[in-house]
């Protein structure tokens, strides 16, 4: 018997069944194998969120949540916090390497040339009602630039892909941008392409009457090292959503408005404004032990603590933290900080919050920081967007070119009635 197999007794009809092992999974359609009769569809797994099943194989991202550990291509998110740069990642999650310096040159440069809208997706935006969420703003206009080019579908055109990616990656920061220019009632400002990609987002967020806008040299490393932290994290809710609808071989402006909408959820993209709520609920330091307590009696929840992933410290959390410090030494600090270092002080010492595992996520912090950054909370999620925007491509590109993915179709087990004949309405 081999050791790369498992072994499965049907107790309904004593036959039993060898599957083979491959990196600790099994395939899934190995059980349909596993019958009653001849005529039973076979056995299925129910996995409710796919909290235990791989849909894909990726070499995009590894998180080892037991260890703590985060990884983009295999080089630690630590080192690339703190040597890369946002575009230099972006560089490493499409293409699997890091860029020599001609190639960077290049890509930052295909990048650059790709920042202005159409004016009529800009006319577009400008049809929204003032005060419009910037997340559905982003989501309608990302997914409208499929009409823009449709050039896009031609998914089998490698040079073509590569060039929708550069658009991608490119156009985020001025959607965001005029998205939040929108919800101010402020006049758009269009890119400058002379400037970084973090310091021209800033540029379009914030530039009122000064001829030449000259972002912040830490606000704009702190903002390009959060967009790093939230390049790629594995199949998350967003990303799966991203591979869910690009297995229809849809373009993938389409595709990533899916996977916009579903970062769009309070679960998933907005957790960060829910870690701001709780600390002004708590009010201030005097108050954290008594919340502290309502925690444990389950009355209230400890936002911006746990992982559904991560069992130890989230790596992102720790460099979020040095990123935070080095804001409020320019901005001034932001009134929570206090009660959020206390919170986790308080936390971490607790036995109960320990043997739960409930450690700070990346959240925890970065609410604060793009607080102090003069961020409005409405943009929360499209910070992150912007960031999660070349792991989604990275993700979508690896999912296009995969001989054995299909077009995503779970199974259900149906709980609905039995066949019955239909009755006109005057006999109900």
């Amino acid at each position: 018997m081999a050791n790369n197999t498992l072994s499965i007794t049907d107790n309904r009809t004593g036959k039993t069944y060898e599957i083979p092992i491959e990196q600790g999974a099994i395939r899934a359609l190995d059980l349909r194998q596993i019958k009653e009769s001849d005529d039973d569809f076979g056995l299925m797994t129910y996995d409710p969120g796919f909290g235990n099943t791989a849909s894909v194989k990726s070499a995009v991202s590894v998180i080892d949540g037991e260890k703590g550990i985060l990884r983009y291509r295999g080089y630690p998110i630590e080192q690339l916090a703190e040597q890369s740069t946002f575009l230099e990642t972006s560089y490493l999650l499409i293409h699997g390497e890091l860029p020599s310096e001609g190639q960077l040159n290049q890509w930052t440069n295909d990048i650059t040339n790709h920042t202005f809208l159409h004016e009529n997706v800009k006319k577009l935006m400008e049809g929204f009602r003032y005060d419009a969420h910037p997340m559905g703003i982003f989501v309608s206009t990302v997914a409208a630039l499929s009409t823009f080019y449709p050039d896009a579908r031609n998914l089998d055109d490698e040079n073509c892909r590569i060039h929708q990616i550069h658009r991608l990656i490119a156009k985020t920061p001025t959607i965001a941008g005029f998205a939040y220019r929108h919800r101010v009632g402020l006049p758009y400002n269009y890119p400058d392409n002379d400037l970084s990609y973090a310091g021209n987002f800033l540029q379009m967020m914030y530039k009122t009457s000064q001829p030449k806008y000259r972002p912040n040299p830490v606000l704009e490393r702190a903002l390009d090292v959060l967009f790093i932290l939230h390049a790629d994290h594995g199949q998350n809710c967003s990303t799966s959503a991203m591979r869910g609808v690009g297995s229809s071989n849809v373009d993938p402006y389409s595709a990533m408005a899916a996977a916009a909408a579903a970062l769009y959820g309070p679960l998933h993209g907005g957790a960060n404004e829910a870690v701001l709520r709780m600390l002004r609920e708590i009010g201030s330091v005097k108050n954290v032990p008594a919340y502290i307590k309502r925690v444990k009696d389950r009355e209230v929840r400890l936002m911006g603590f746990g992982h559904r992933v991560y069992k130890n410290f989230d790596p992102r959390a720790t460099i979020i933290k040095k990123v935070a410090d080095e804001v409020f030494e320019t901005t001034g600090k932001n009134p929570l900080i206090d009660i959020a270092v206390e919170l986790e002080r308080i936390a971490l010492a607790d036995d109960y919050f320990v043997s739960h595992k409930l450690y700070p996520n990346v959240d925890f912090y970065s609410g604060i920081i793009y607080e102090a950054m003069g961020f409005p909370v409405e943009i929360f999620p499209v910070l992150f967007a912007i960031g999660r925007t070349p792991g989604w491509l990275a993700q979508w590109q690896e999912g296009h070119l995969d001989q054995e993915q299909r077009i995503a179709r779970p199974r259900q087990l149906y709980q609905g009635s039995d066949e019955r004949d239909y009755v006109p309405v005057k006999k109900r």
